[in-house]
């Protein structure tokens, strides 16, 4: 175990819940703009889509982050964008800050649905230790998640407290939450996410693509709504989360194509999308059975996720 991790946990769990909270205001406010800027090319509308609220959300968060408990410029820290005073951070620590700024960014740039959320996570070189996500527009005022060690949280925000006050009073779902939940969310897929959806639908289980998902997948899968999901090389920034989450409850997120554990060890740096990525194929669900199940049906597909 790391030094002062539990301190960093406290530091992250003090400092990210009220700015998160304001940069989810910010982002409902640009959304209603056009502000859609270039910058990615992988040739895939979900991986492309980028927005002025991506660059001004992380640079909110990074700066929250640089002013909170100095203990947590001792970790790296990954931005899905390039700003913020990211250079004040460690830039060789085994424990390393994951943001992604807007996860959902073709939804929320699009305004083809509210499941877009704030993303941020701990994790070394093997795991997660800490995650918070703020979706501003599921739900009336906005709908928290949050896994620890020793919680996982899930719930409506309420405007009326403090950010700390609302996430301190949700309840802690690890033990009293439903398990027959069949979504299975697929994405990564580049022009076949619908058609490997089916395939997965023939397993007794519902698949379901981006497109197709009502919600951010993290609030799902955190109260059983859905069972898993199966993706083609996710990437660092906001995927953790459901492995997190899956861990947490004595599930796991594997590669199909060895059955072994994730972990972050084996990145690849993704030019076209300018993202770090785990490689293949990941299946994921607290659930063994669901991951063996989406292990059989996907183990001979192809692990390169551009066919050029």
């Amino acid at each position: 175990m790391h030094d002062n991790l539990d301190q960093i946990i406290t530091a992250l769990a003090d400092a990210l819940p009220p700015v998160m909270r304001w940069s989810g205001a910010v982002a409902k406010r640009l959304r209603q703009f056009n502000i859609a800027v270039e910058g990615k090319s992988s040739g895939n509308s979900n991986t492309d889509a980028l927005t002025l609220a991506d660059l001004s959300v992380q640079e909110l968060l990074v700066a929250a982050l640089r002013d909170a408990d100095p203990i947590l410029r001792t970790c790296r820290i990954e931005g899905e964008e390039s700003t913020g005073d990211m250079a004040l951070f460690s830039n060789d620590a085994k424990l390393s800050i994951a943001i992604d700024p807007i996860d959902g960014t073709k939804q929320y740039r699009d305004r083809s649905g509210n499941g877009y959320s704030i993303i941020v996570h701990l994790h070394d070189d093997e795991t997660p230790y800490y995650s918070l996500v703020f979706a501003p527009e599921m739900g009336e005022q906005g709908t928290w998640v949050e896994v620890a060690p020793d919680r996982l949280r899930c719930g409506a925000d309420d405007t009326s407290k403090t950010a700390g006050q609302v996430l301190n009073k949700l309840p802690d779902l690890r033990d009293n939450r439903r398990t027959d939940g069949k979504g299975i969310y697929l994405i990564g897929f580049q022009t076949r996410d619908e058609e490997c959806a089916r395939l997965v639908d023939g397993l007794q289980l519902s698949g379901r693509t981006s497109d197709e998902m009502n919600g951010s997948i993290y609030p799902l899968l955190a109260t059983a709504e859905y069972a898993g999901s199966l993706i083609h090389s996710p990437n660092i920034y906001d995927f953790p989360v459901s492995m997190h989450i899956a861990r947490l409850l004595g599930g796991d997120a594997i590669w199909v194509h060895n059955r072994k554990p994730v972990h972050y060890r084996e990145l690849w740096m993704d030019n076209r999308a300018d993202m770090l990525r785990f490689p293949g194929v990941v299946a994921c669900s607290e659930h063994d059975w669901i991951n063996q199940k989406l292990c059989d049906l996907s183990e001979d597909w192809n692990q390169i996720r551009y066919s050029d």
